[in-house]
């Protein structure tokens, strides 16, 4: 245990292009990387635009669906993340941890169950039942309500989870989401029969998320000149 809870400071950025949020993210995990005493964790918070994105584990992306993905009005972008394909877009509350897993636990498998343990808590507070599976993410049965997809080194992580609160999830319907067949996937909305706005679900992350990593949250606002 630490002497003291670990302060992580939360940055909304609204609305923002998927390639603006990968600036954003290398900003950040830089800040850690050249600071050799002080600590900059960070909880990026955003929607995106439509696209869909692949991680380091997917094969060599078609170019016929990458170009018929784009057709449909998504942008494409391979990252360095893990994971499959999947869908990113309004509704959907995207949060990217910038944090320095030395002031947590040196392991990042710890570090994704506890993203994982955020969302479930999270969801519990809506009444939903969720969990996780071996097809990673968070589950409500057979359907995904939430994606993580991680990137993590010198123990710095990058992009983080995706929570669908009032999502179109027809969008998923264009791809295998995640590379899993025969399951679906789902939404706050979905499973409340109301309308769980992002701006609704923000508080309850970061209620859920303070608590499972027991840190202290304060808000502070993006600047720079890029």
């Amino acid at each position: 245990m630490h002497p003291s809870k670990v302060a992580v400071e939360v940055i909304r950025l609204g609305r923002i292009s998927y390639s603006r949020a990968l600036r954003v993210q290398q900003l950040y995990v830089r800040r850690h990387l050249d600071s050799k005493d002080n600590f900059h964790n960070t909880l990026l918070l955003c929607e995106h635009p439509p696209v869909y994105t692949i991680g380091i584990r997917q094969a060599p992306y078609p170019v016929e669906e990458e170009q018929r993905l784009k057709f449909l009005g998504a942008e494409f972008f391979r990252t360095n993340r893990g994971g499959l394909i999947t869908f990113h877009g309004p509704g959907q509350l995207v949060c990217y941890p910038i944090i320095n897993l030395v002031c947590f636990k040196k392991s990042v498998r710890w570090y994704v169950c506890e993203l994982e343990k955020t969302v479930i808590n999270l969801c519990r507070k809506y009444g939903i039942k969720a969990s996780t599976s071996p097809d990673t993410g968070v589950w409500v049965g057979d359907n995904k309500i939430c994606a993580i997809g991680i990137h993590c080194g010198r123990y710095i992580t990058s992009h983080g989870l995706a929570l669908n609160c009032n999502t179109d999830l027809g969008w998923f319907k264009n791809i295998v989401p995640c590379g899993i067949e025969d399951k679906g996937v789902t939404s706050l909305s979905q499973e409340l029969g109301r309308d769980v706005s992002v701006d609704e679900a923000i508080p309850q992350l970061l209620e859920t998320f303070s608590a499972q990593f027991d840190c202290t949250l304060f808000h502070g606002e993006y600047s720079n000149s890029n």
